[in-house]
């Protein structure tokens, strides 16, 4: 299915020359003269090999019809990641470099959205928000604002995420996965 080069997202799959890519990473450029474009970072399925690749944000890019399903999250061990389909019952292994670095946001029970093509997990789509604790933060030093200032904290997953002053340790919070940042204290 064709679709435009700026509908690009984090975990889409595109077809170039034969050979499927998932996406990791695009970001729409927008220059004061000129045409605007989309770089993408992508990373190819059958060896893993990385490429950028850059579009008019108006061309038109082949999406790979992919069989898109949402599985709940079990757990890790030496095979993989390992997903159940809450219907069926269906058990899938991710191999750990679908997962990548992004497995710092798996929670026991979680629904991800796995992208499988010919029975084989080839993307994994992680929720936008997700709710996490504090394990270690600075301490408040007085005198900083609240509205300006944010300090480095660790997650219970091994995170590092950027908080306003008063979160401490054993504070709940929710973030946004998209790019690691604090939306809010948890709601309990």
């Amino acid at each position: 299915m064709k679709v435009i080069a700026s509908s690009l997202r984090k975990g889409n799959v595109v077809e170039m020359e034969g050979r499927l890519y998932v996406v990791l990473n695009a970001s729409n450029f927008h220059p004061g003269k000129g045409t605007p474009t989309t770089s993408v970072d992508m990373r190819r399925i059958s060896d893993g090999v990385k490429v950028s690749e850059r579009w008019r944000t108006t061309e038109q890019v082949e999406k790979a019809t992919v069989d898109e399903r949402a599985y709940n999250y079990l757990y890790e061990d030496g095979e993989g990641f390992h997903f159940m389909e809450p219907e069926t019952f269906e058990q899938i292994a991710v191999s750990p470099d679908v997962v990548g670095d992004s497995k710092v946001y798996l929670q026991e029970g979680m629904t991800c959205w796995l992208k499988t093509f010919e029975e084989v997990c080839i993307a994994i789509e992680f929720p936008q928000k997700i709710t996490v604790e504090i394990t270690e933060t600075e301490p408040v030093v007085k005198g900083q604002t609240a509205s300006s200032s944010y300090k480095p904290a660790m997650t219970d997953s091994g995170l590092r995420v950027m908080v306003p002053p008063h979160i401490g340790a054993g504070t709940r919070i929710v973030i946004n996965t998209d790019d690691n940042s604090y939306v809010e204290r948890a709601r309990d």
